[in-house]
Formats: structure tokens, sequence, C-alpha cells
């Protein structure tokens, strides 16, 4: 496990990701908050182990695609910014990896 420092966590700074980049970011949250919630109806319905497990990692897979595009919005600012950047290369690097 991956201990992200508090100064990446404290951070204010706004995330300046690009409109269209943000868009996919918020339509695949969205994707998993529905898939999440057939996994919820499908434990209601009692339905197989197999079929809610495989479900259930259709969620996992959509969170970590959005984590991913947030983390490489974050390495392009920080890119970008270069001695301006809000974090440094390690952050990020542990940043990233959490999601692993």
């Amino acid at each position: 496990m991956y201990v992200i420092p508090l100064r990446v966590l404290s951070y204010t700074g706004p995330m300046n990701i690009e409109p269209t980049v943000s868009n996919d970011i918020v339509m695949r949250l969205k994707r998993a908050r529905g898939q999440l919630d057939g996994v919820i109806n499908m434990i209601e319905e009692e339905r197989s182990c197999s079929d809610v497990v495989t479900q259930l990692a259709a969620v996992s897979k959509a969170l970590d695609r959005a984590g991913f595009k947030i983390v490489a919005s974050g390495l392009q600012q920080c890119w970008e910014r270069g001695e301006d950047a809000p974090m440094t290369r390690d952050e990020l690097e542990k940043l990233f990896l959490s999601l692993a």
C-alpha cells in the first residue's frame, strides 16, 4: 500500500482539467454509479455470485479508468508548469500507484 503525501492531499488549487477530459471523467463516473446501482439491485434480487462479481469488476474498472485520467491530467499540469507544479514527480508517482 502506498501512502499519499499530506502535501498532495492538502493541495487546494484547481485541477484545471481540459473540458473534454473532464466530461469524459464525469461520464465514466456516472457510468460506474449506474453499474454500482446495478450491483446493489443484483444483490437485493439474490442473483448469482458470478453475475454480481462480474458487474462489480466492471464498476472497479470504470473507477480505475476515471482515476487514471485524473492522475494523467495532473501529470500533464506538472509537466507544463515545471517548477510551479503543484506536486513533485515522486508525489505524483505515489498518487498514481495508489490506484494500482
